[in-house]
């Protein structure tokens, strides 16, 4: 997530749902089986990828009907015509739409990072939010209390350290654990970033924390719902023993139309703002491609405007100079030298071959020159730096290289070996994607 230190610090189906079998109500534990065929190439309505809650309407709220329902959701939980999920479930007939749950940056994505959210009423419906990010970041039972199902609808940027995925943990784990189960429902949302990205550090089981949920890749390449699917299937994801993970319900409402190989831009879909600074989706891949490689490092990755995550700087270095350090560095990777009204220089970080790209090799890449520009950076980071730093990179092996190595840091050999990470997680995960 585009937390307020680590951007101090640092300056991107069928009509029906597709359920996981084994269970009563669509979705079992345990008992996962391998994802259902693909159905085949579908072109979206409309030009436009048919997302979960568009698709639950579609089908008429069957799988909704009698139950009392709790919804977690953001701003960016809206339908194919930008309309409120909230609103739309509110309205739905037969819904007894009952309590909301906000993430972090809270239900209208107002909040910013790092900044608790307190508990409040929707002004449209009247209803309940309790938040997810203040006093608990797990719903309690008190919150769940009365609850037949809860739905989960997100829209997630594609990046292990934003915390939508996080949030989304954390309520399945606490609807599952409680004698009688809470049904979950995840309403799926594209992967701006494609499904075919996965790329970068992979996260130690021992730094596991809100930036940081799951072991895996930087870029995990899997929407929310096939997370969820892989979560409560594999033991050892979540934190359940084993008769909680089967005893639980989990149901994935899949969407139409889209594939793999769509980034947004693909989709036919507006973006409307995951959080302040994640304002397009232009953002949402530069948070893949930057976050990493500002903390702590000296550069920044902002500029105003349109160009957040986007805009690379460095104190006291030319356009040029950038260019020169990582223009040849990183295949795929279009740099832009800018300059703005004040005379600082910089590059936009653009894509110039989408195929050759790993997005997040630019952000090791300026790991490694912060420590040829100035002292190394990172030698004296210690305590609850260095904790924050490991917890967004997800490898204490890496940064204690970098740390005491500095310019002289392998890339080339943990590139390859977190290419081996990411080939071992594809394989693992492959029984539970929802699309082709």
């Amino acid at each position: 997530m585009d937390r307020r230190e680590f951007l101090h610090l640092t300056a991107l189906g069928s009509l029906g749902a597709v359920a996981l079998s084994g269970c009563a109500g669509g979705g079992g534990g345990g008992s996962v089986g391998p994802a259902p065929a693909a159905p085949g190439p579908v072109a979206p309505v409309g030009g436009k990828v048919m997302l979960g809650i568009d698709v639950l309407a579609a089908d008429g709220f069957a799988r909704l009907q009698g139950l009392r329902c709790g919804l977690v959701t953001h701003r960016a939980g809206v339908n194919g015509l930008g309309q409120r999920t909230v609103d739309v479930l509110a309205r739905a007939p037969g819904v007894k739409l009952v309590k909301l749950f906000g993430p972090e940056h809270g239900i209208d994505g107002d909040a910013k990072a790092e900044v608790s959210v307190k508990n409040a009423k929707d002004a449209r419906t009247g209803l309940p939010i309790f938040s997810l990010y203040g006093a608990t970041r797990r719903p309690t039972p008190e919150m769940l209390s009365g609850l037949d199902a809860i739905l989960i609808d997100f829209q997630d940027v594609g990046a292990r350290s934003y915390t939508y995925i996080s949030c989304m943990r954390y309520v399945i784990e606490a609807c599952f654990s409680l004698p009688r189960p809470v049904r979950v429902i995840v309403l799926d949302r594209p992967n701006p970033l494609g499904g075919e990205k996965v790329d970068g550090p992979f996260l130690d089981r021992k730094w596991r924390s809100y930036v940081g949920a799951y072991e895996t890749p930087y870029v995990h390449g899997l929407t929310i719902g096939e997370i969820a699917r892989w979560a409560v299937a594999t033991p050892g994801v979540l934190d359940l023993d084993d008769a909680q993970r089967r005893r639980g319900s989990l149901e994935v409402v899949a969407m139409r139309g889209w594939r793999r190989a769509m980034t947004w831009n693909l989709t036919g879909l507006n973006w409307t703002p995951t959080s302040p600074m994640i304002n397009s989706s232009k953002a949402a891949l530069g948070y893949a491609m930057t976050g990493l490689g500002c903390m702590d490092s000296g550069f920044s990755h902002s500029s105003g405007v349109g160009q957040n995550f986007r805009f690379l700087t460095y104190p006291r270095r030319k356009a040029a100079e950038l260019v020169a350090a990582f223009g040849n560095a990183v295949p795929g990777l279009a740099l832009q030298p800018q300059q703005l009204a004040d005379g600082t220089q910089g590059v936009y970080v653009g894509v110039g071959d989408w195929p050759k790209l790993r997005p997040t090799a630019i952000s090791l890449h300026m790991l490694r020159q912060a420590c040829v520009w100035a002292p190394n950076p990172f030698a004296g980071l210690t305590g609850g730096k260095r904790e924050l730093f490991i917890k967004h990179l997800g490898s204490e092996a890496f940064f204690e290289e970098l740390r005491t190595q500095g310019a002289r840091v392998d890339l080339a050999r943990w590139m390859a070996r977190w290419d081996g990470d990411a080939a071992a997680f594809r394989a693992r995960t492959a029984p539970f994607r929802l699309y082709a």
